[in-house]
């Protein structure tokens, strides 16, 4: 019996072990012409099993491709479009440099920090006020599907005084929604399934 373990690893796993098979046979045919056959059967095969890429630009050209890359660059045949280097996918890949930038509370998300330092940047009159209340309250939420203990509104304002390095001054004129109506709120969106009647 085979077992998975002591066989050949699979080079591109999303086409299976049999058409891993099928391109390591095509390899040792030495007869070309029979080798082309076998290759172009192989070739329908793999566009088969994914029928919905069919549209896509270059879809044989890929197949190609995964063929190649499939046969360990081995594959001696006379293919269509230029075969891929070996050297392209020898050593690892580069890294990618991502924006490595320090969020306070991560609760909070970064594009909280943002829209408050926004709203600190606006005049004082009706929009700013409107805007400050608004994410006070979704900050109020986030906090609440963080933890589930009651918040005031008095922290959910010292936390945008501190996000805001103290430009954003919220006064105590801004109700935010009670603690009890926002968590039940999230549970009600939540549709009770029906009960299954049994015969």
């Amino acid at each position: 019996m085979e077992y998975n373990s002591s066989l050949n690893k699979l080079i591109l796993p999303e086409y299976g072990r049999n058409v891993q098979k099928l391109v390591e046979n095509a390899v040792v045919i030495e007869d070309k012409e029979e080798r082309e056959k076998y290759v172009d059967k192989i070739i329908n095969l793999m566009g088969r099993m994914y029928p919905y890429l069919r549209d896509l630009r270059d879809f044989k050209h890929k197949l190609w491709d995964h063929l190649v890359i499939m046969s360990d660059f081995k594959l001696e045949v006379d293919s269509p479009y230029p075969k891929p280097e070996t050297s392209t996918f020898s050593g690892k890949p580069e890294k990618i440099p991502y924006k490595s930038k320090r969020i306070k509370y991560k609760h909070f998300g970064k594009n909280i920090a943002n829209m408050l330092n926004y709203a600190a940047d606006l005049e004082d009159g009706e929009e700013n006020t409107l805007l400050t209340a608004l994410l006070a309250n979704h900050m109020k939420k986030l906090y609440l599907t963080w933890s589930k203990d009651i918040v005031t509104d008095s922290f959910i304002f010292h936390k945008i005084n501190e996000l805001t390095d103290g430009k954003l001054t919220v006064t105590e004129d801004i109700i935010l929604s009670d603690s009890h109506k926002l968590v039940n709120k999230h549970h009600q969106q939540r549709k009770p399934r029906k009960p299954i009647k049994r015969k």
